[in-house]
């Protein structure tokens, strides 16, 4: 089945030409099923950008998924219009009665800033609690992922003296976990940020799974069982151009900034950089949202209750 989108979303036409199959809401209503509702918190300065690689990712299922947009309400976006945030956003206190089978937060560029410097950290561990009791499962990507696990685990974040910059090849921790079904033994990820997060912070009673792991990055993917959360502080979701404009950015901006590691053929910036992550990108949001379909109760309103407190994705240990 294909991802529902809201009519005239600009990233229906790069989905459609990609080959995804894009259902427009005048069609979906009229078909008697019950869509998978996954929301996407979007805290990137590019949203129209990160909408399009998100919904390319969740859209590759055989699955029915409606796709709600969702911004923070305290926040004034300096790099999206106004337009596309009214035509297509929703404040996440015009959805906050609602449940979800699912909901991403992103990541932001403002990882250097202690959490509660930023000016929506109030607003955002709203959401954060408020996931507790209306989402199934939660997906948190980069410094979203880390703000989160420093908020339900007190798990800190650490400086970087240089950038981790690049595509770096990463180990599969748990091949028996099911939202790695079909990884490789190690693969590469794409990696843009400036902070980490460090396996010996990790809760010592075994709350947290690592199922991703660089030798050279560090932590990338934490799975929790008891809150159903993904953390993955890398960016597996970016397109094989991301990497190159934040580099050309910086360039342009006087910035010191090393040529992205592994990515260029032989680290020539001239020459086109190949995705080597695709794949895993679609395989990961694949098996989540599987693992959520086969979990989730058929009533959304059963999310947070005791009827749905059995349907906890359970992994071996």
């Amino acid at each position: 089945m294909p991802i529902r989108i809201p009519d005239g979303l600009p990233a229906r036409d790069a989905l459609v030409r990609e080959g995804v199959q894009v259902l427009d809401e005048s069609i979906a209503t009229r078909q008697d099923i019950r869509p998978m509702q996954i929301g996407l918190l979007n805290l990137m300065p590019n949203k129209i950008e990160t909408e399009t690689q998100i919904a390319r990712l969740v859209g590759a299922t055989p699955l029915q998924v409606e796709l709600t947009l969702v911004r923070i309400g305290s926040h004034v976006a300096r790099n999206t219009s106004e337009e596309h945030l009214i035509s297509f956003y929703h404040t996440w206190e015009e959805v906050k009665h609602r449940k979800f089978d699912g909901f991403i937060i992103t990541g932001a560029p403002i990882e250097k800033l202690p959490y509660e410097e930023v000016s929506y950290w109030n607003e955002l561990t709203d959401i954060f609690e408020w996931t507790k009791t209306h989402v199934h499962s939660s997906f948190f990507i980069c410094w979203g992922a880390m703000a989160a696990v420093s908020y339900f685990h007190n798990v800190p974040k650490h400086l970087l003296e240089h950038k981790a910059f690049g595509v770096y090849r990463h180990h599969n921790r748990k091949p028996e976990s099911p939202f790695l079904t079909g990884f490789s033994d190690d693969f590469s990820i794409s990696v843009s940020r400036w902070t980490e997060v460090r396996r010996e912070d990790l809760p010592s009673d075994g709350s947290l799974d690592v199922l991703m792991e660089s030798d050279e990055t560090g932590l990338c993917l934490l799975q929790e069982n008891q809150g159903n959360r993904l953390y993955i502080f890398n960016h597996i979701e970016y397109d094989s151009t991301s990497l190159e404009a934040e580099y050309r950015r910086d360039v342009a901006a006087g910035k010191e900034i090393a040529v992205p590691a592994n990515y260029f053929p032989e680290d020539d910036p001239t020459r086109t950089p190949k995705n080597r992550w695709r794949s895993h990108a679609f395989l990961l949001f694949g098996n989540w949202i599987n693992q959520m379909y086969q979990t989730t109760p058929y009533n959304l309103e059963d999310i947070g209750t005791e009827q749905a407190g059995d349907s906890k994705v359970r992994l071996p240990r």
